[in-house]
């Protein structure tokens, strides 16, 4: 790293509705530009970020991590408070800090968690419309839970591998998979060492249904082992998806907030 260029990283939330999804895209507004746009303000320079996972459109995250260089000298609260000043109500930094140059937003994370909201009932919700997913049939979440297993373990996961992924391999590691009763909402939650294109979202297709009764949770095993894309469920809605954990190693000493979303308690209780 060049004489004078000091390396910070940052903990971002957002809503991801009116964006194309975080990377920069030259036909529509998204998460980067936002952030490059406000933190370059705080900086007085242009700069450049980049970050732990790159959602997709209409996809949130209430722990976005990301990382940038800069010369400008400024604390973690000049940078949290300058660019929250710069960005629209949807975006907003939580925490940032210097750190070392050996970090990196995506290369250093060893895992990351997503969380899948839904709101089971007859009628759609309309507040948090565009924060969950609302589904009018009755699911079972024992089924879904009793799917999950067959989740777990590093597998070769082209049944749930979006057309247009540019990863080099399908195989991943999926170390923690469970449904969760939140109130009226569902809640699925899932932790691997990194995911191919829209696999959450196919995950819950597949899960829903399960959930609905149309499918056996061994189904999810048999998906798994085809590997045939076309043969698994339809991909979720992505308002309900959220990207709420990036993990670091313990030298990094990034701080340990809240998962979230807002409404959703840090730790869940299986349903």
């Amino acid at each position: 790293m060049p004489l004078g260029i000091k390396r910070y990283a940052a903990v971002v939330e957002y809503d991801g509705s009116a964006f194309c999804g975080f990377q920069k895209q030259k036909h529509s507004p998204s998460v980067q530009q936002e952030l490059e746009r406000a933190l370059s303000y705080v900086a007085n320079s242009p700069l450049i970020l980049s970050c732990a996972g790159r959602t997709d459109t209409a996809v949130h995250a209430s722990h976005q991590v990301i990382h940038f260089d800069s010369s400008a000298d400024r604390t973690g609260h000049n940078w949290v408070q300058g660019a929250n000043s710069q960005l629209p109500d949807s975006i907003s930094l939580s925490w940032a800090d210097e750190l070392g140059p050996d970090f990196h937003a995506r290369f250093s994370a060893t895992s990351r968690t997503y969380r899948y909201v839904i709101a089971p009932g007859k009628s759609r919700p309309a507040i948090l419309a565009n924060g969950v997913t609302w589904v009018k049939f009755p699911v079972n979440p024992a089924a879904m839970q009793e799917a999950c297993k067959y989740l777990l373990g590093e597998k070769d996961f082209s049944a749930f591998r979006g057309a247009g992924c540019q990863s080099l391999s399908p195989f991943r590691n999926i170390t923690s998979a469970n449904i969760y009763q939140a109130g009226q909402l569902l809640v699925f939650e899932v932790s691997a060492n990194a995911f191919v294109l829209h696999m959450v979202r196919n995950m819950m297709g597949a899960l829903l249904e399960i959930g609905y009764g149309r499918q056996e949770p061994s189904w999810i095993k048999k998906l798994l082992a085809e590997g045939d894309r076309s043969q698994s469920a339809a991909t979720a809605p992505s308002n309900g998806l959220y990207l709420v954990h990036v993990k670091y190693p313990q030298q990094f000493a990034l701080p340990k907030l809240p998962m979230g979303p807002v409404f959703l308690p840090d730790k869940l209780t299986p349903s």
